[in-house]
């Protein structure tokens, strides 16, 4: 008797490719080499509250994972399933206290800095910058950013610890929304970002096809 199959894999992502939440558990299954189906979900038109999707995700939320019969959201809940999981290629680091100060920054970047995020949404990335000057609560956080990714990359560092793990790319894009925006960031932050994302599996997320936004179109047409 063969042995059975393994389960497979789903993702669903937004339809708009802007979530960097999403972005983390795209990379976490590109690095391990895991296949996967990839599926979108419209948030711009609520399609997460619909019973098709909200009956595979309790908290109604993308990134969302299906693996057979199980499914899971939250990002950092996913990426540590499946580091679980698929052991083999790490996205963490081994020393215990690394993987918790990776997992505190990842904590961090997920909870803080919601004016940084209000004034420089993903869009500013993967669609185009703001004409929009940062707000003063925005200017604050983003100079906290600054300050407190300086303490965790001294000397120019180009990983937050040995080797590669995936709360650089979360780190990376927290500070793309300044670089891609051209904010003032300091240069060799700058180049940690850069590096980051030219990460094989981040290069494929940037090119996906993305609808055009509701204020890029004229007459309904994209401009």
């Amino acid at each position: 008797m063969s042995a059975a199959a393994p389960a497979s894999f789903t993702l669903y992502v937004d339809a708009q490719f802007t979530s960097p939440y999403a972005l983390s558990v795209f990379v976490t299954l590109r690095e391990k080499g895991i296949p996967f189906d990839l599926r979108t979900v419209d948030l711009d038109q609520g399609a997460h509250h619909e019973s098709g999707f909200a009956d595979l995700s309790i908290t109604r939320r993308v990134p969302t994972l299906v693996h057979g019969d199980f499914t899971l959201s939250e990002s950092s809940a996913i990426v540590e399933y499946l580091e679980t999981i698929s052991p083999d290629v790490p996205v963490y680091p081994a020393d215990v206290r690394d993987r918790a100060r990776a997992r505190q920054v990842q904590a961090w970047l997920r909870s803080d800095l919601g004016a940084l995020r209000e004034d420089r949404s993903t869009q500013v990335i993967f669609y185009g910058p703001s004409d929009a000057p940062l707000t003063d609560a925005g200017y604050a956080a983003a100079s906290k950013l600054i300050a407190i990714a300086e303490s965790l990359l001294p000397d120019a560092r180009m990983s937050l610890f040995d080797k590669w793990c995936i709360a650089d790319v979360d780190l990376a894009v927290m500070l793309n929304r300044l670089v891609y925006n051209d904010d003032v960031v300091p240069p060799a932050l700058a180049e940690f970002a850069r590096r980051q994302f030219l990460r094989p599996a981040v290069q494929e997320w940037i090119a996906m096809t993305r609808p055009p936004r509701q204020c890029d179109l004229v007459d309904g047409k994209a401009a």
